[in-house]
């Protein structure tokens, strides 16, 4: 059976989401054809206002509505703490751990020669702006633990090295719950390299 033109246009502008496969993007058209014009009206509408409402924050570069976002401008967070991560969304992922009480930067990526990308492309001259004026900082870069990861943490930490700016970096290692049966060698290494004292 031949579906009706604007449902196989749904289904394909469905389908350019990330995480949904053509299988997802059909039944999704598929439900959203069977809905009350109403509902659908309403996620129109809500979809349209997202859009147009968030922005980036112009201080750490994270998803706001205002200008500077809610994290820059609490006053409870701990001024001293900023956490560098790649992407807006870093941020999101980070705040579920409950574990930071500090602020953000977002770089806007990561250094890749191979792409075509340098120090220059990322927010590097915003974060040094930004512990310009500050007497003491840490700096907790939470990029992935990739090749491009890897470089560009070597980078941020050789370039911020100075006596007011510590510089630290996410430990890696074994899942909570995970089995060394499962892990791989760079995994061990890595969570070897980052123990702790027990007392």
């Amino acid at each position: 059976m031949r579906l009706p033109p604007s449902l196989q246009t749904l289904i394909i502008e469905l389908g350019k989401l990330p995480g949904i496969g053509p299988r997802s993007a059909e039944r999704l058209a598929l439900h959203l054809v069977q809905t009350e014009i109403e509902d659908v009206r309403r996620l129109s509408s809500v979809l349209i206002e997202s859009r147009e409402r968030v922005c980036l924050c112009q201080l750490c570069g994270g998803f706001t509505e205002s200008q500077p976002c809610d994290f820059c401008s609490d006053p409870r967070r701990d001024q001293r703490l900023l956490c560098i991560v790649e992407r807006p969304v870093d941020i999101l992922n980070i705040e579920k751990s409950g574990a930071f009480v500090g602020l953000y930067h977002v770089l806007g990526g990561k250094i890749s020669p191979i792409n075509g990308i340098g120090p220059e492309d990322l927010r590097v001259a915003e974060l040094e702006q930004r512990i310009r004026d500050r007497d003491s900082v840490e700096l907790i870069i939470a990029l992935s633990s990739d090749v491009e990861g890897d470089a560009t943490s070597y980078y941020l930490a050789k370039r911020m090295a100075n006596e007011k700016i510590r510089v630290t970096r996410l430990a890696h290692g074994l899942p909570v719950g995970g089995s060394l049966e499962f892990a791989d060698e760079l995994t061990l290494g890595r969570a070897i390299e980052g123990r702790r004292q027990l007392s």
